[in-house]
């Protein structure tokens, strides 16, 4: 069932006077003019005059996506108001006008209409749910019920900059290469359309056979020239049909994740960065308070591979049965050994929020150093790529060249 979409907040513009009889205006978010009347007179402003702004015509051009890491300063930003006392409520206007994100500016007011109609903090930011998830509206719930909201949200915020620096780190590794490799091919199209055409005029009054190798890039240039557009809706086809299958087919999914953890390259870098992912996301869980039953089914979600999302759910159901957690990852076989010593230690001492902790830092720092040896490695390879490419092209050109004396 789709979620409810959020009804729309509104600015209004307003005039009157305050406690002292003093004549004051500004302006207030709100869903209507009398909600907004109400919240007012809870200020002691007497309102004379109220009317809603109207929207900038460009504004609804081009609005701005709320991207996860909006959602974490955003968190840190009201974790750090409230540990400095401010209320809630007033903490949310405070972090809103310092956004740069017009879209979570929205949605932060928004969540302060809700809160100040009496909803809960959790209650609001479940109205929206592509921004919030159901781990982060849970851990929020479970720090409203305990009375300790502030390091609740302190706790949410590391976890959510943790989760996105590692994000981060990945897309970093697989950012750089992927760029180099398409302007190659974008290059490599160039030459074989604007540039082979001419050398391939000039070898025609050589009056002789040309090599293999040149002959091959001319007959290749001579079926982008004419199928080009083919070439070009085919590639587009694949890489639209690949997104909407990974979107719509779950079999598919798994197979990539599947296919990732086995990859020769990035499957360490993956192994790693889900481990990482399974253990901070279990450290913060279960040192919210949250059950290690309910725990591991968000870690289950949060590990973002079809593999360990299985396994956790079946460690889970272990666990329900009594079974220790450590014997539980051991017998599943995928989790390195470093991990389930730590897990066990925790469990032995009742520390085990802070040995996850730990298992967590030590794997993202892994990840870190495998995606700087990662990048070490591909600029060599890269090199190799650009110079088969365009090197190869360029040599394919110019034999005909050299072997012109003998032509004379």
């Amino acid at each position: 069932m789709a979620a409810k979409k959020p009804e729309a907040i509104l600015t209004f513009a307003y005039e009157g006077l305050d406690r002292k009889g003093q004549k004051t205006k500004g302006e207030m978010p709100g869903k209507n003019i009398a909600l907004v009347k109400a919240q007012l007179r809870k200020q002691g402003i007497n309102v004379q005059k109220i009317h809603k702004k109207a929207n900038n015509p460009l504004a609804g051009l081009r609005k701005p996506k709320v991207s996860p890491m909006d959602v974490a300063i955003f968190t840190r930003q009201l974790a750090t108001m409230m540990k400095a006392g401010v209320p809630l409520v007033q903490s949310f206007e405070i972090v809103a006008e310092g956004l740069d994100n017009l879209t979570m500016r929205d949605v932060v007011l928004g969540i302060k209409v809700e809160v100040e109609g009496g909803n809960s903090f959790a209650g609001a930011i479940r109205k929206y749910p592509l921004y919030f998830d159901d781990l982060f509206c849970s851990l929020v719930e479970s720090g409203e019920q305990s009375g300790s909201l502030e390091t609740m949200l302190d706790r949410v915020a590391q976890y959510k900059e943790k989760s996105e620096l590692l994000k981060q780190k990945i897309k970093k590794a697989m950012k750089y290469p992927m760029s180099v490799i398409f302007v190659a091919i974008i290059v490599t199209v160039i030459l074989l359309l604007k540039v082979v055409p001419v050398f391939q005029e000039l070898f025609s009054s050589f009056g002789a056979d040309l090599p293999a190798f040149t002959m091959m890039v001319i007959n290749m240039s001579k079926w982008l020239q004419e199928w080009w557009f083919a070439a070009l809706i085919g590639v587009l086809g694949v890489v639209g049909g690949f997104v909407e299958l990974k979107k719509r087919s779950a079999a598919f999914r798994n197979f990539l994740d599947r296919t990732a953890l086995k990859a020769p390259i990035v499957g360490d870098l993956v192994f790693k960065s889900t481990v990482a992912r399974f253990a901070r996301t279990l450290s913060t869980t279960f040192s919210a308070g949250v059950p290690l039953v309910d725990a591991l089914v968000s870690c289950a979600g949060a590990t973002g591979n079809v593999v360990y999302r299985d396994a956790v759910l079946k460690i889970r159901d272990e666990v329900a049965t009594g079974q220790q957690l450590g014997f539980a990852m051991r017998q599943s076989g995928i989790f390195p050994s470093m991990a389930l010593q730590m897990v066990a230690i925790g469990e032995e001492s009742g520390a085990l929020d802070s040995m996850l902790d730990k298992v967590a830092t030590h794997f993202e720092n892994e990840v870190d150093n495998a995606v700087d040896g990662l990048t070490s490695m591909m600029e060599p390879l890269i090199m190799a790529v650009l110079g088969v490419l365009v090197g190869g092209l360029v040599v394919a050109m110019y034999l005909p060249i050299f072997q012109l004396g003998s032509v004379v």
